[in-house]
């Protein structure tokens, strides 16, 4: 049996129709750019996300770049981030001018560590950027009374994590000003690139959507040195046909993920994943941890089962970050889920045959 790590086969055929169908009518509506397809999309997103306001932007990346930039954060600013998270979240830290300050995550759910924070908060310390890692909420409570005390803003990188909450809350709507990706792998995932900001504030909002279109709000009229970086029409036409199916689709994610932590429970020494306590997981990734871990992932490919590892390497231990002068053993729980974690296939359409075959050939391993 093959089964490849991530598979679009059965949401691009059940929305073929769908799919086509809008498209059609973005064709024939000629309007390309920042259009009624977007702003639809942002109302919607915005509804769903219980935030205020939604600015569509060309991509995850760019989204927490504007936010950053949004609130001011530039040359001389700190940002505190996980030290385990996707290289973009950093990444974004950079281009706005900012030093990244990495502080381990939990060893047990990988989000960040709200404990080991305020040891790192500096006189230059401008913002926490808490990534939902995975699909699971990080524990914000502690996150944001930590912002208040310091006077510090918190932007989400929701990238992740659509649809989950903390105590009830959505992700995405506890910051000032938030960016998450619609990636095609997501949760929520376009056909090719895109991205949005959340926020609650109005000001932070136009000041966003002035900075996503050449800092302009009206044309030739440029109130900020701004970029380009719109949501496509295109990918925000198919966005508003996704969007109605992810609720189901969160709960299929979640179903399929009760089925591996109850067929997988004491096999070997996997280290399932972990919910903490009032977080809620979407399962963007189904991730398992093993010291067998390279082993494990060679014999699975052997079968036909498609794995991925996130992330082989630490943000601080890349070679683009090799001025910030982090040693091999700086970050050892970064370190150690980098060394040990291994993502399973979970996927909309995975079905139970397939799960079954997977967690056949994981008990045969070990």
């Amino acid at each position: 049996m093959q089964i490849p790590f991530i598979s679009f086969a059965y949401t691009n055929s059940l929305l073929r129709a769908e799919i086509l169908q809008a498209f059609e009518q973005f064709y024939d509506a000629e309007n390309y750019i920042l259009g009624n397809a977007v702003q639809d999309f942002e109302k919607k997103y915005a509804a769903l996300n219980h935030t205020n306001y939604c600015i569509g932007v060309g991509n995850g990346l760019d989204a927490l770049f504007i936010c950053l930039k949004a609130v001011d954060i530039g040359t001389e600013d700190e940002v505190i981030v996980p030290a385990n998270t996707f290289i973009a979240t950093v990444l974004a830290i950079s281009h706005a001018g900012a030093t990244p300050i990495f502080v381990e995550p939990h060893e047990q759910t990988y989000t960040l560590n709200s404990e080991r924070i305020e040891e790192k908060i500096t006189s230059k310390t401008k913002a926490i950027l808490p990534v939902h890692l995975y699909g699971q909420a990080c524990e914000m409570e502690k996150i944001m009374a930590l912002a208040n005390k310091y006077k510090l803003y918190v932007i989400e990188d929701n990238a992740q994590a659509h649809l989950a909450t903390y105590k009830g809350k959505m992700t995405g709507s506890f910051g000032a000003i938030n960016g998450t990706s619609f990636y095609p792998t997501k949760n929520l995932g376009a056909l090719g690139d895109a991205g949005a900001i959340t926020t609650d504030s109005e000001n932070l909002a136009h000041k966003a959507k002035l900075l996503r279109n050449y800092g302009s709000e009206k044309r030739y009229h440029n109130e900020l040195v701004g970029y380009n970086s719109r949501l496509d029409e295109v990918q925000a036409t198919l966005l508003n046909v996704k969007l109605k199916y992810l609720a189901a689709w969160t709960k299929q994610r979640q179903q399929l993920a009760t089925i591996y932590n109850q067929e997988l429970a004491g096999v070997g020494d996997l280290i399932l994943p972990t919910i903490a306590e009032d977080c809620s997981h979407v399962f963007h990734l189904y991730v398992v941890r093993t010291e067998k871990r390279d082993a494990l992932q060679a014999y699975l490919n052997q079968c036909g089962i498609g794995m991925l590892i996130h992330y082989p390497i630490p943000p601080h231990l890349q070679k683009a970050y090799r001025s910030l002068n982090y040693l091999k053993g700086s970050l050892p729980i970064a370190e150690k889920l980098a060394d040990t974690s291994l993502s399973l296939p979970l996927y909309v359409g995975l079905e139970e045959n397939q799960i079954s075959y997977i967690v056949e050939r994981v008990k045969a391993f070990f």
